[in-house]
């Protein structure tokens, strides 16, 4: 429910201008007048326009940000990115961690709301085909009425700007990669197959394997969650059947991470016991030295173009809808190789 400063008023039992100098934080107002005034506020999920300083204005310089895991370095990086050119734009950036979590994700677009931003940068945790949680999302976004740029994944039928990646093709490489340096036994650690993201890296690898004419054995496909505990899980259950793949594609950086983990607890050396490829960079495996090839995008890049967007459809807000899908490099540093005795 939307309540008007009129309504808050009324419940409160207080004058507008009263509830105005709340909200605004401006002016002396009684503490057990300003108490019950917030306390209507936040029993009626007040969502007001824009922030209290800027509710004359109807504009902020505030850029709001709706990211899935903070503890993925690919998200940091385009936060950097973003953040540069909020930089240079005199603007403001905040951002909120879902933790991959639907209900987190509602309540940040809520506080979004609450802000009264002037865009919107989202990462939404789901871009599968769950018809329910994409109407809700979508309201939701519709609801702001403000630019937003969807990052990373996907809305379906989007009709918001958007910055995506090249996630079949770069898995398609990766793999043939792989079969190029002569492997036999090539296996995988997806993503979440339930994401969009997931499933297209996914067919990357079983397409690449079909036209190069190898079967992709079942034994060596370990489905994971692009999540380091879970990638970690897997290594060790496939080492510890003693039924090791000649080779593996990791499907993000933190499947990486695990899948190093695994490695190193059992004494298995990359490029020797096994061979693998990721995707996305990795700076945490360069600087201990492991030399772990894989096909990545500038995140920080893909921060800045979406932050562009974003600023360009505030300018031109009836422009065609924009979308820009971000390349990959290739960066062979040697564990897509295996030493054979």
């Amino acid at each position: 429910m939307r309540l008007t400063i009129n309504d808050i008023a009324k419940e409160a039992k207080v004058s507008k201008s009263t509830v105005s100098r709340v909200l605004n934080n401006s002016g002396y107002v009684h503490k057990e007048t300003r108490e019950k005034v917030e306390k209507v506020i936040k029993e009626k999920i007040y969502y007001p326009s824009a922030t209290a300083r800027n509710l004359s204005k109807k504009e902020s310089n505030i850029i709001g940000v709706i990211i899935p895991e903070a503890n993925n370095t690919f998200f940091a990086e385009v936060l950097k990115g973003i953040g540069e050119v909020v930089d240079e734009n005199d603007m403001t950036l905040i951002f909120s961690d879902t933790n991959n979590d639907s209900v987190k994700e509602a309540r940040a677009l809520d506080m979004i709301n609450m802000q009264g931003v002037r865009g919107l940068i989202i990462t939404p945790v789901n871009d599968h085909d769950d018809s329910d949680a994409e109407r809700k999302l979508k309201k939701k976004l519709r609801d702001l009425k403000i630019p937003t740029v969807i990052l990373d994944r996907g809305v379906k039928n989007s009709q918001w700007d958007g910055v995506f990646f090249e996630n079949y093709q770069s898995a398609y490489c990766a793999t043939e990669i792989l079969i190029q340096e002569g492997h036999e036994k090539i296996g995988i650690i997806t993503g979440d197959l339930n994401l969009k993201i997931g499933k297209d890296r996914f067919r990357g690898y079983l397409e690449a394997m079909k036209d190069h004419n190898r079967e992709p054995l079942k034994r060596y496909i370990y489905e994971g969650n692009f999540s380091v505990e879970k990638a970690y899980q897997l290594t060790r259950q496939f080492i510890e059947k003693k039924d090791i793949p000649d080779a593996v594609l990791t499907c993000n950086n933190l499947t990486t991470l695990g899948f190093m983990k695994g490695l190193n607890e059992y004494q298995l050396v990359l490029g020797k016991d096994i061979a693998a490829v990721g995707i996305d960079s990795n700076e945490v495996l360069d600087i201990l030295g492991y030399n772990f090839s894989c096909v990545a995008r500038d995140s920080v890049e893909m921060g800045r173009v979406a932050i562009r967007m974003l600023l360009e459809r505030y300018q031109h807000p009836n422009k065609q809808r924009l979308e820009s899908v971000m390349p990959f490099s290739v960066y062979l540093k040697g564990s897509e190789r295996k030493v054979r005795s």
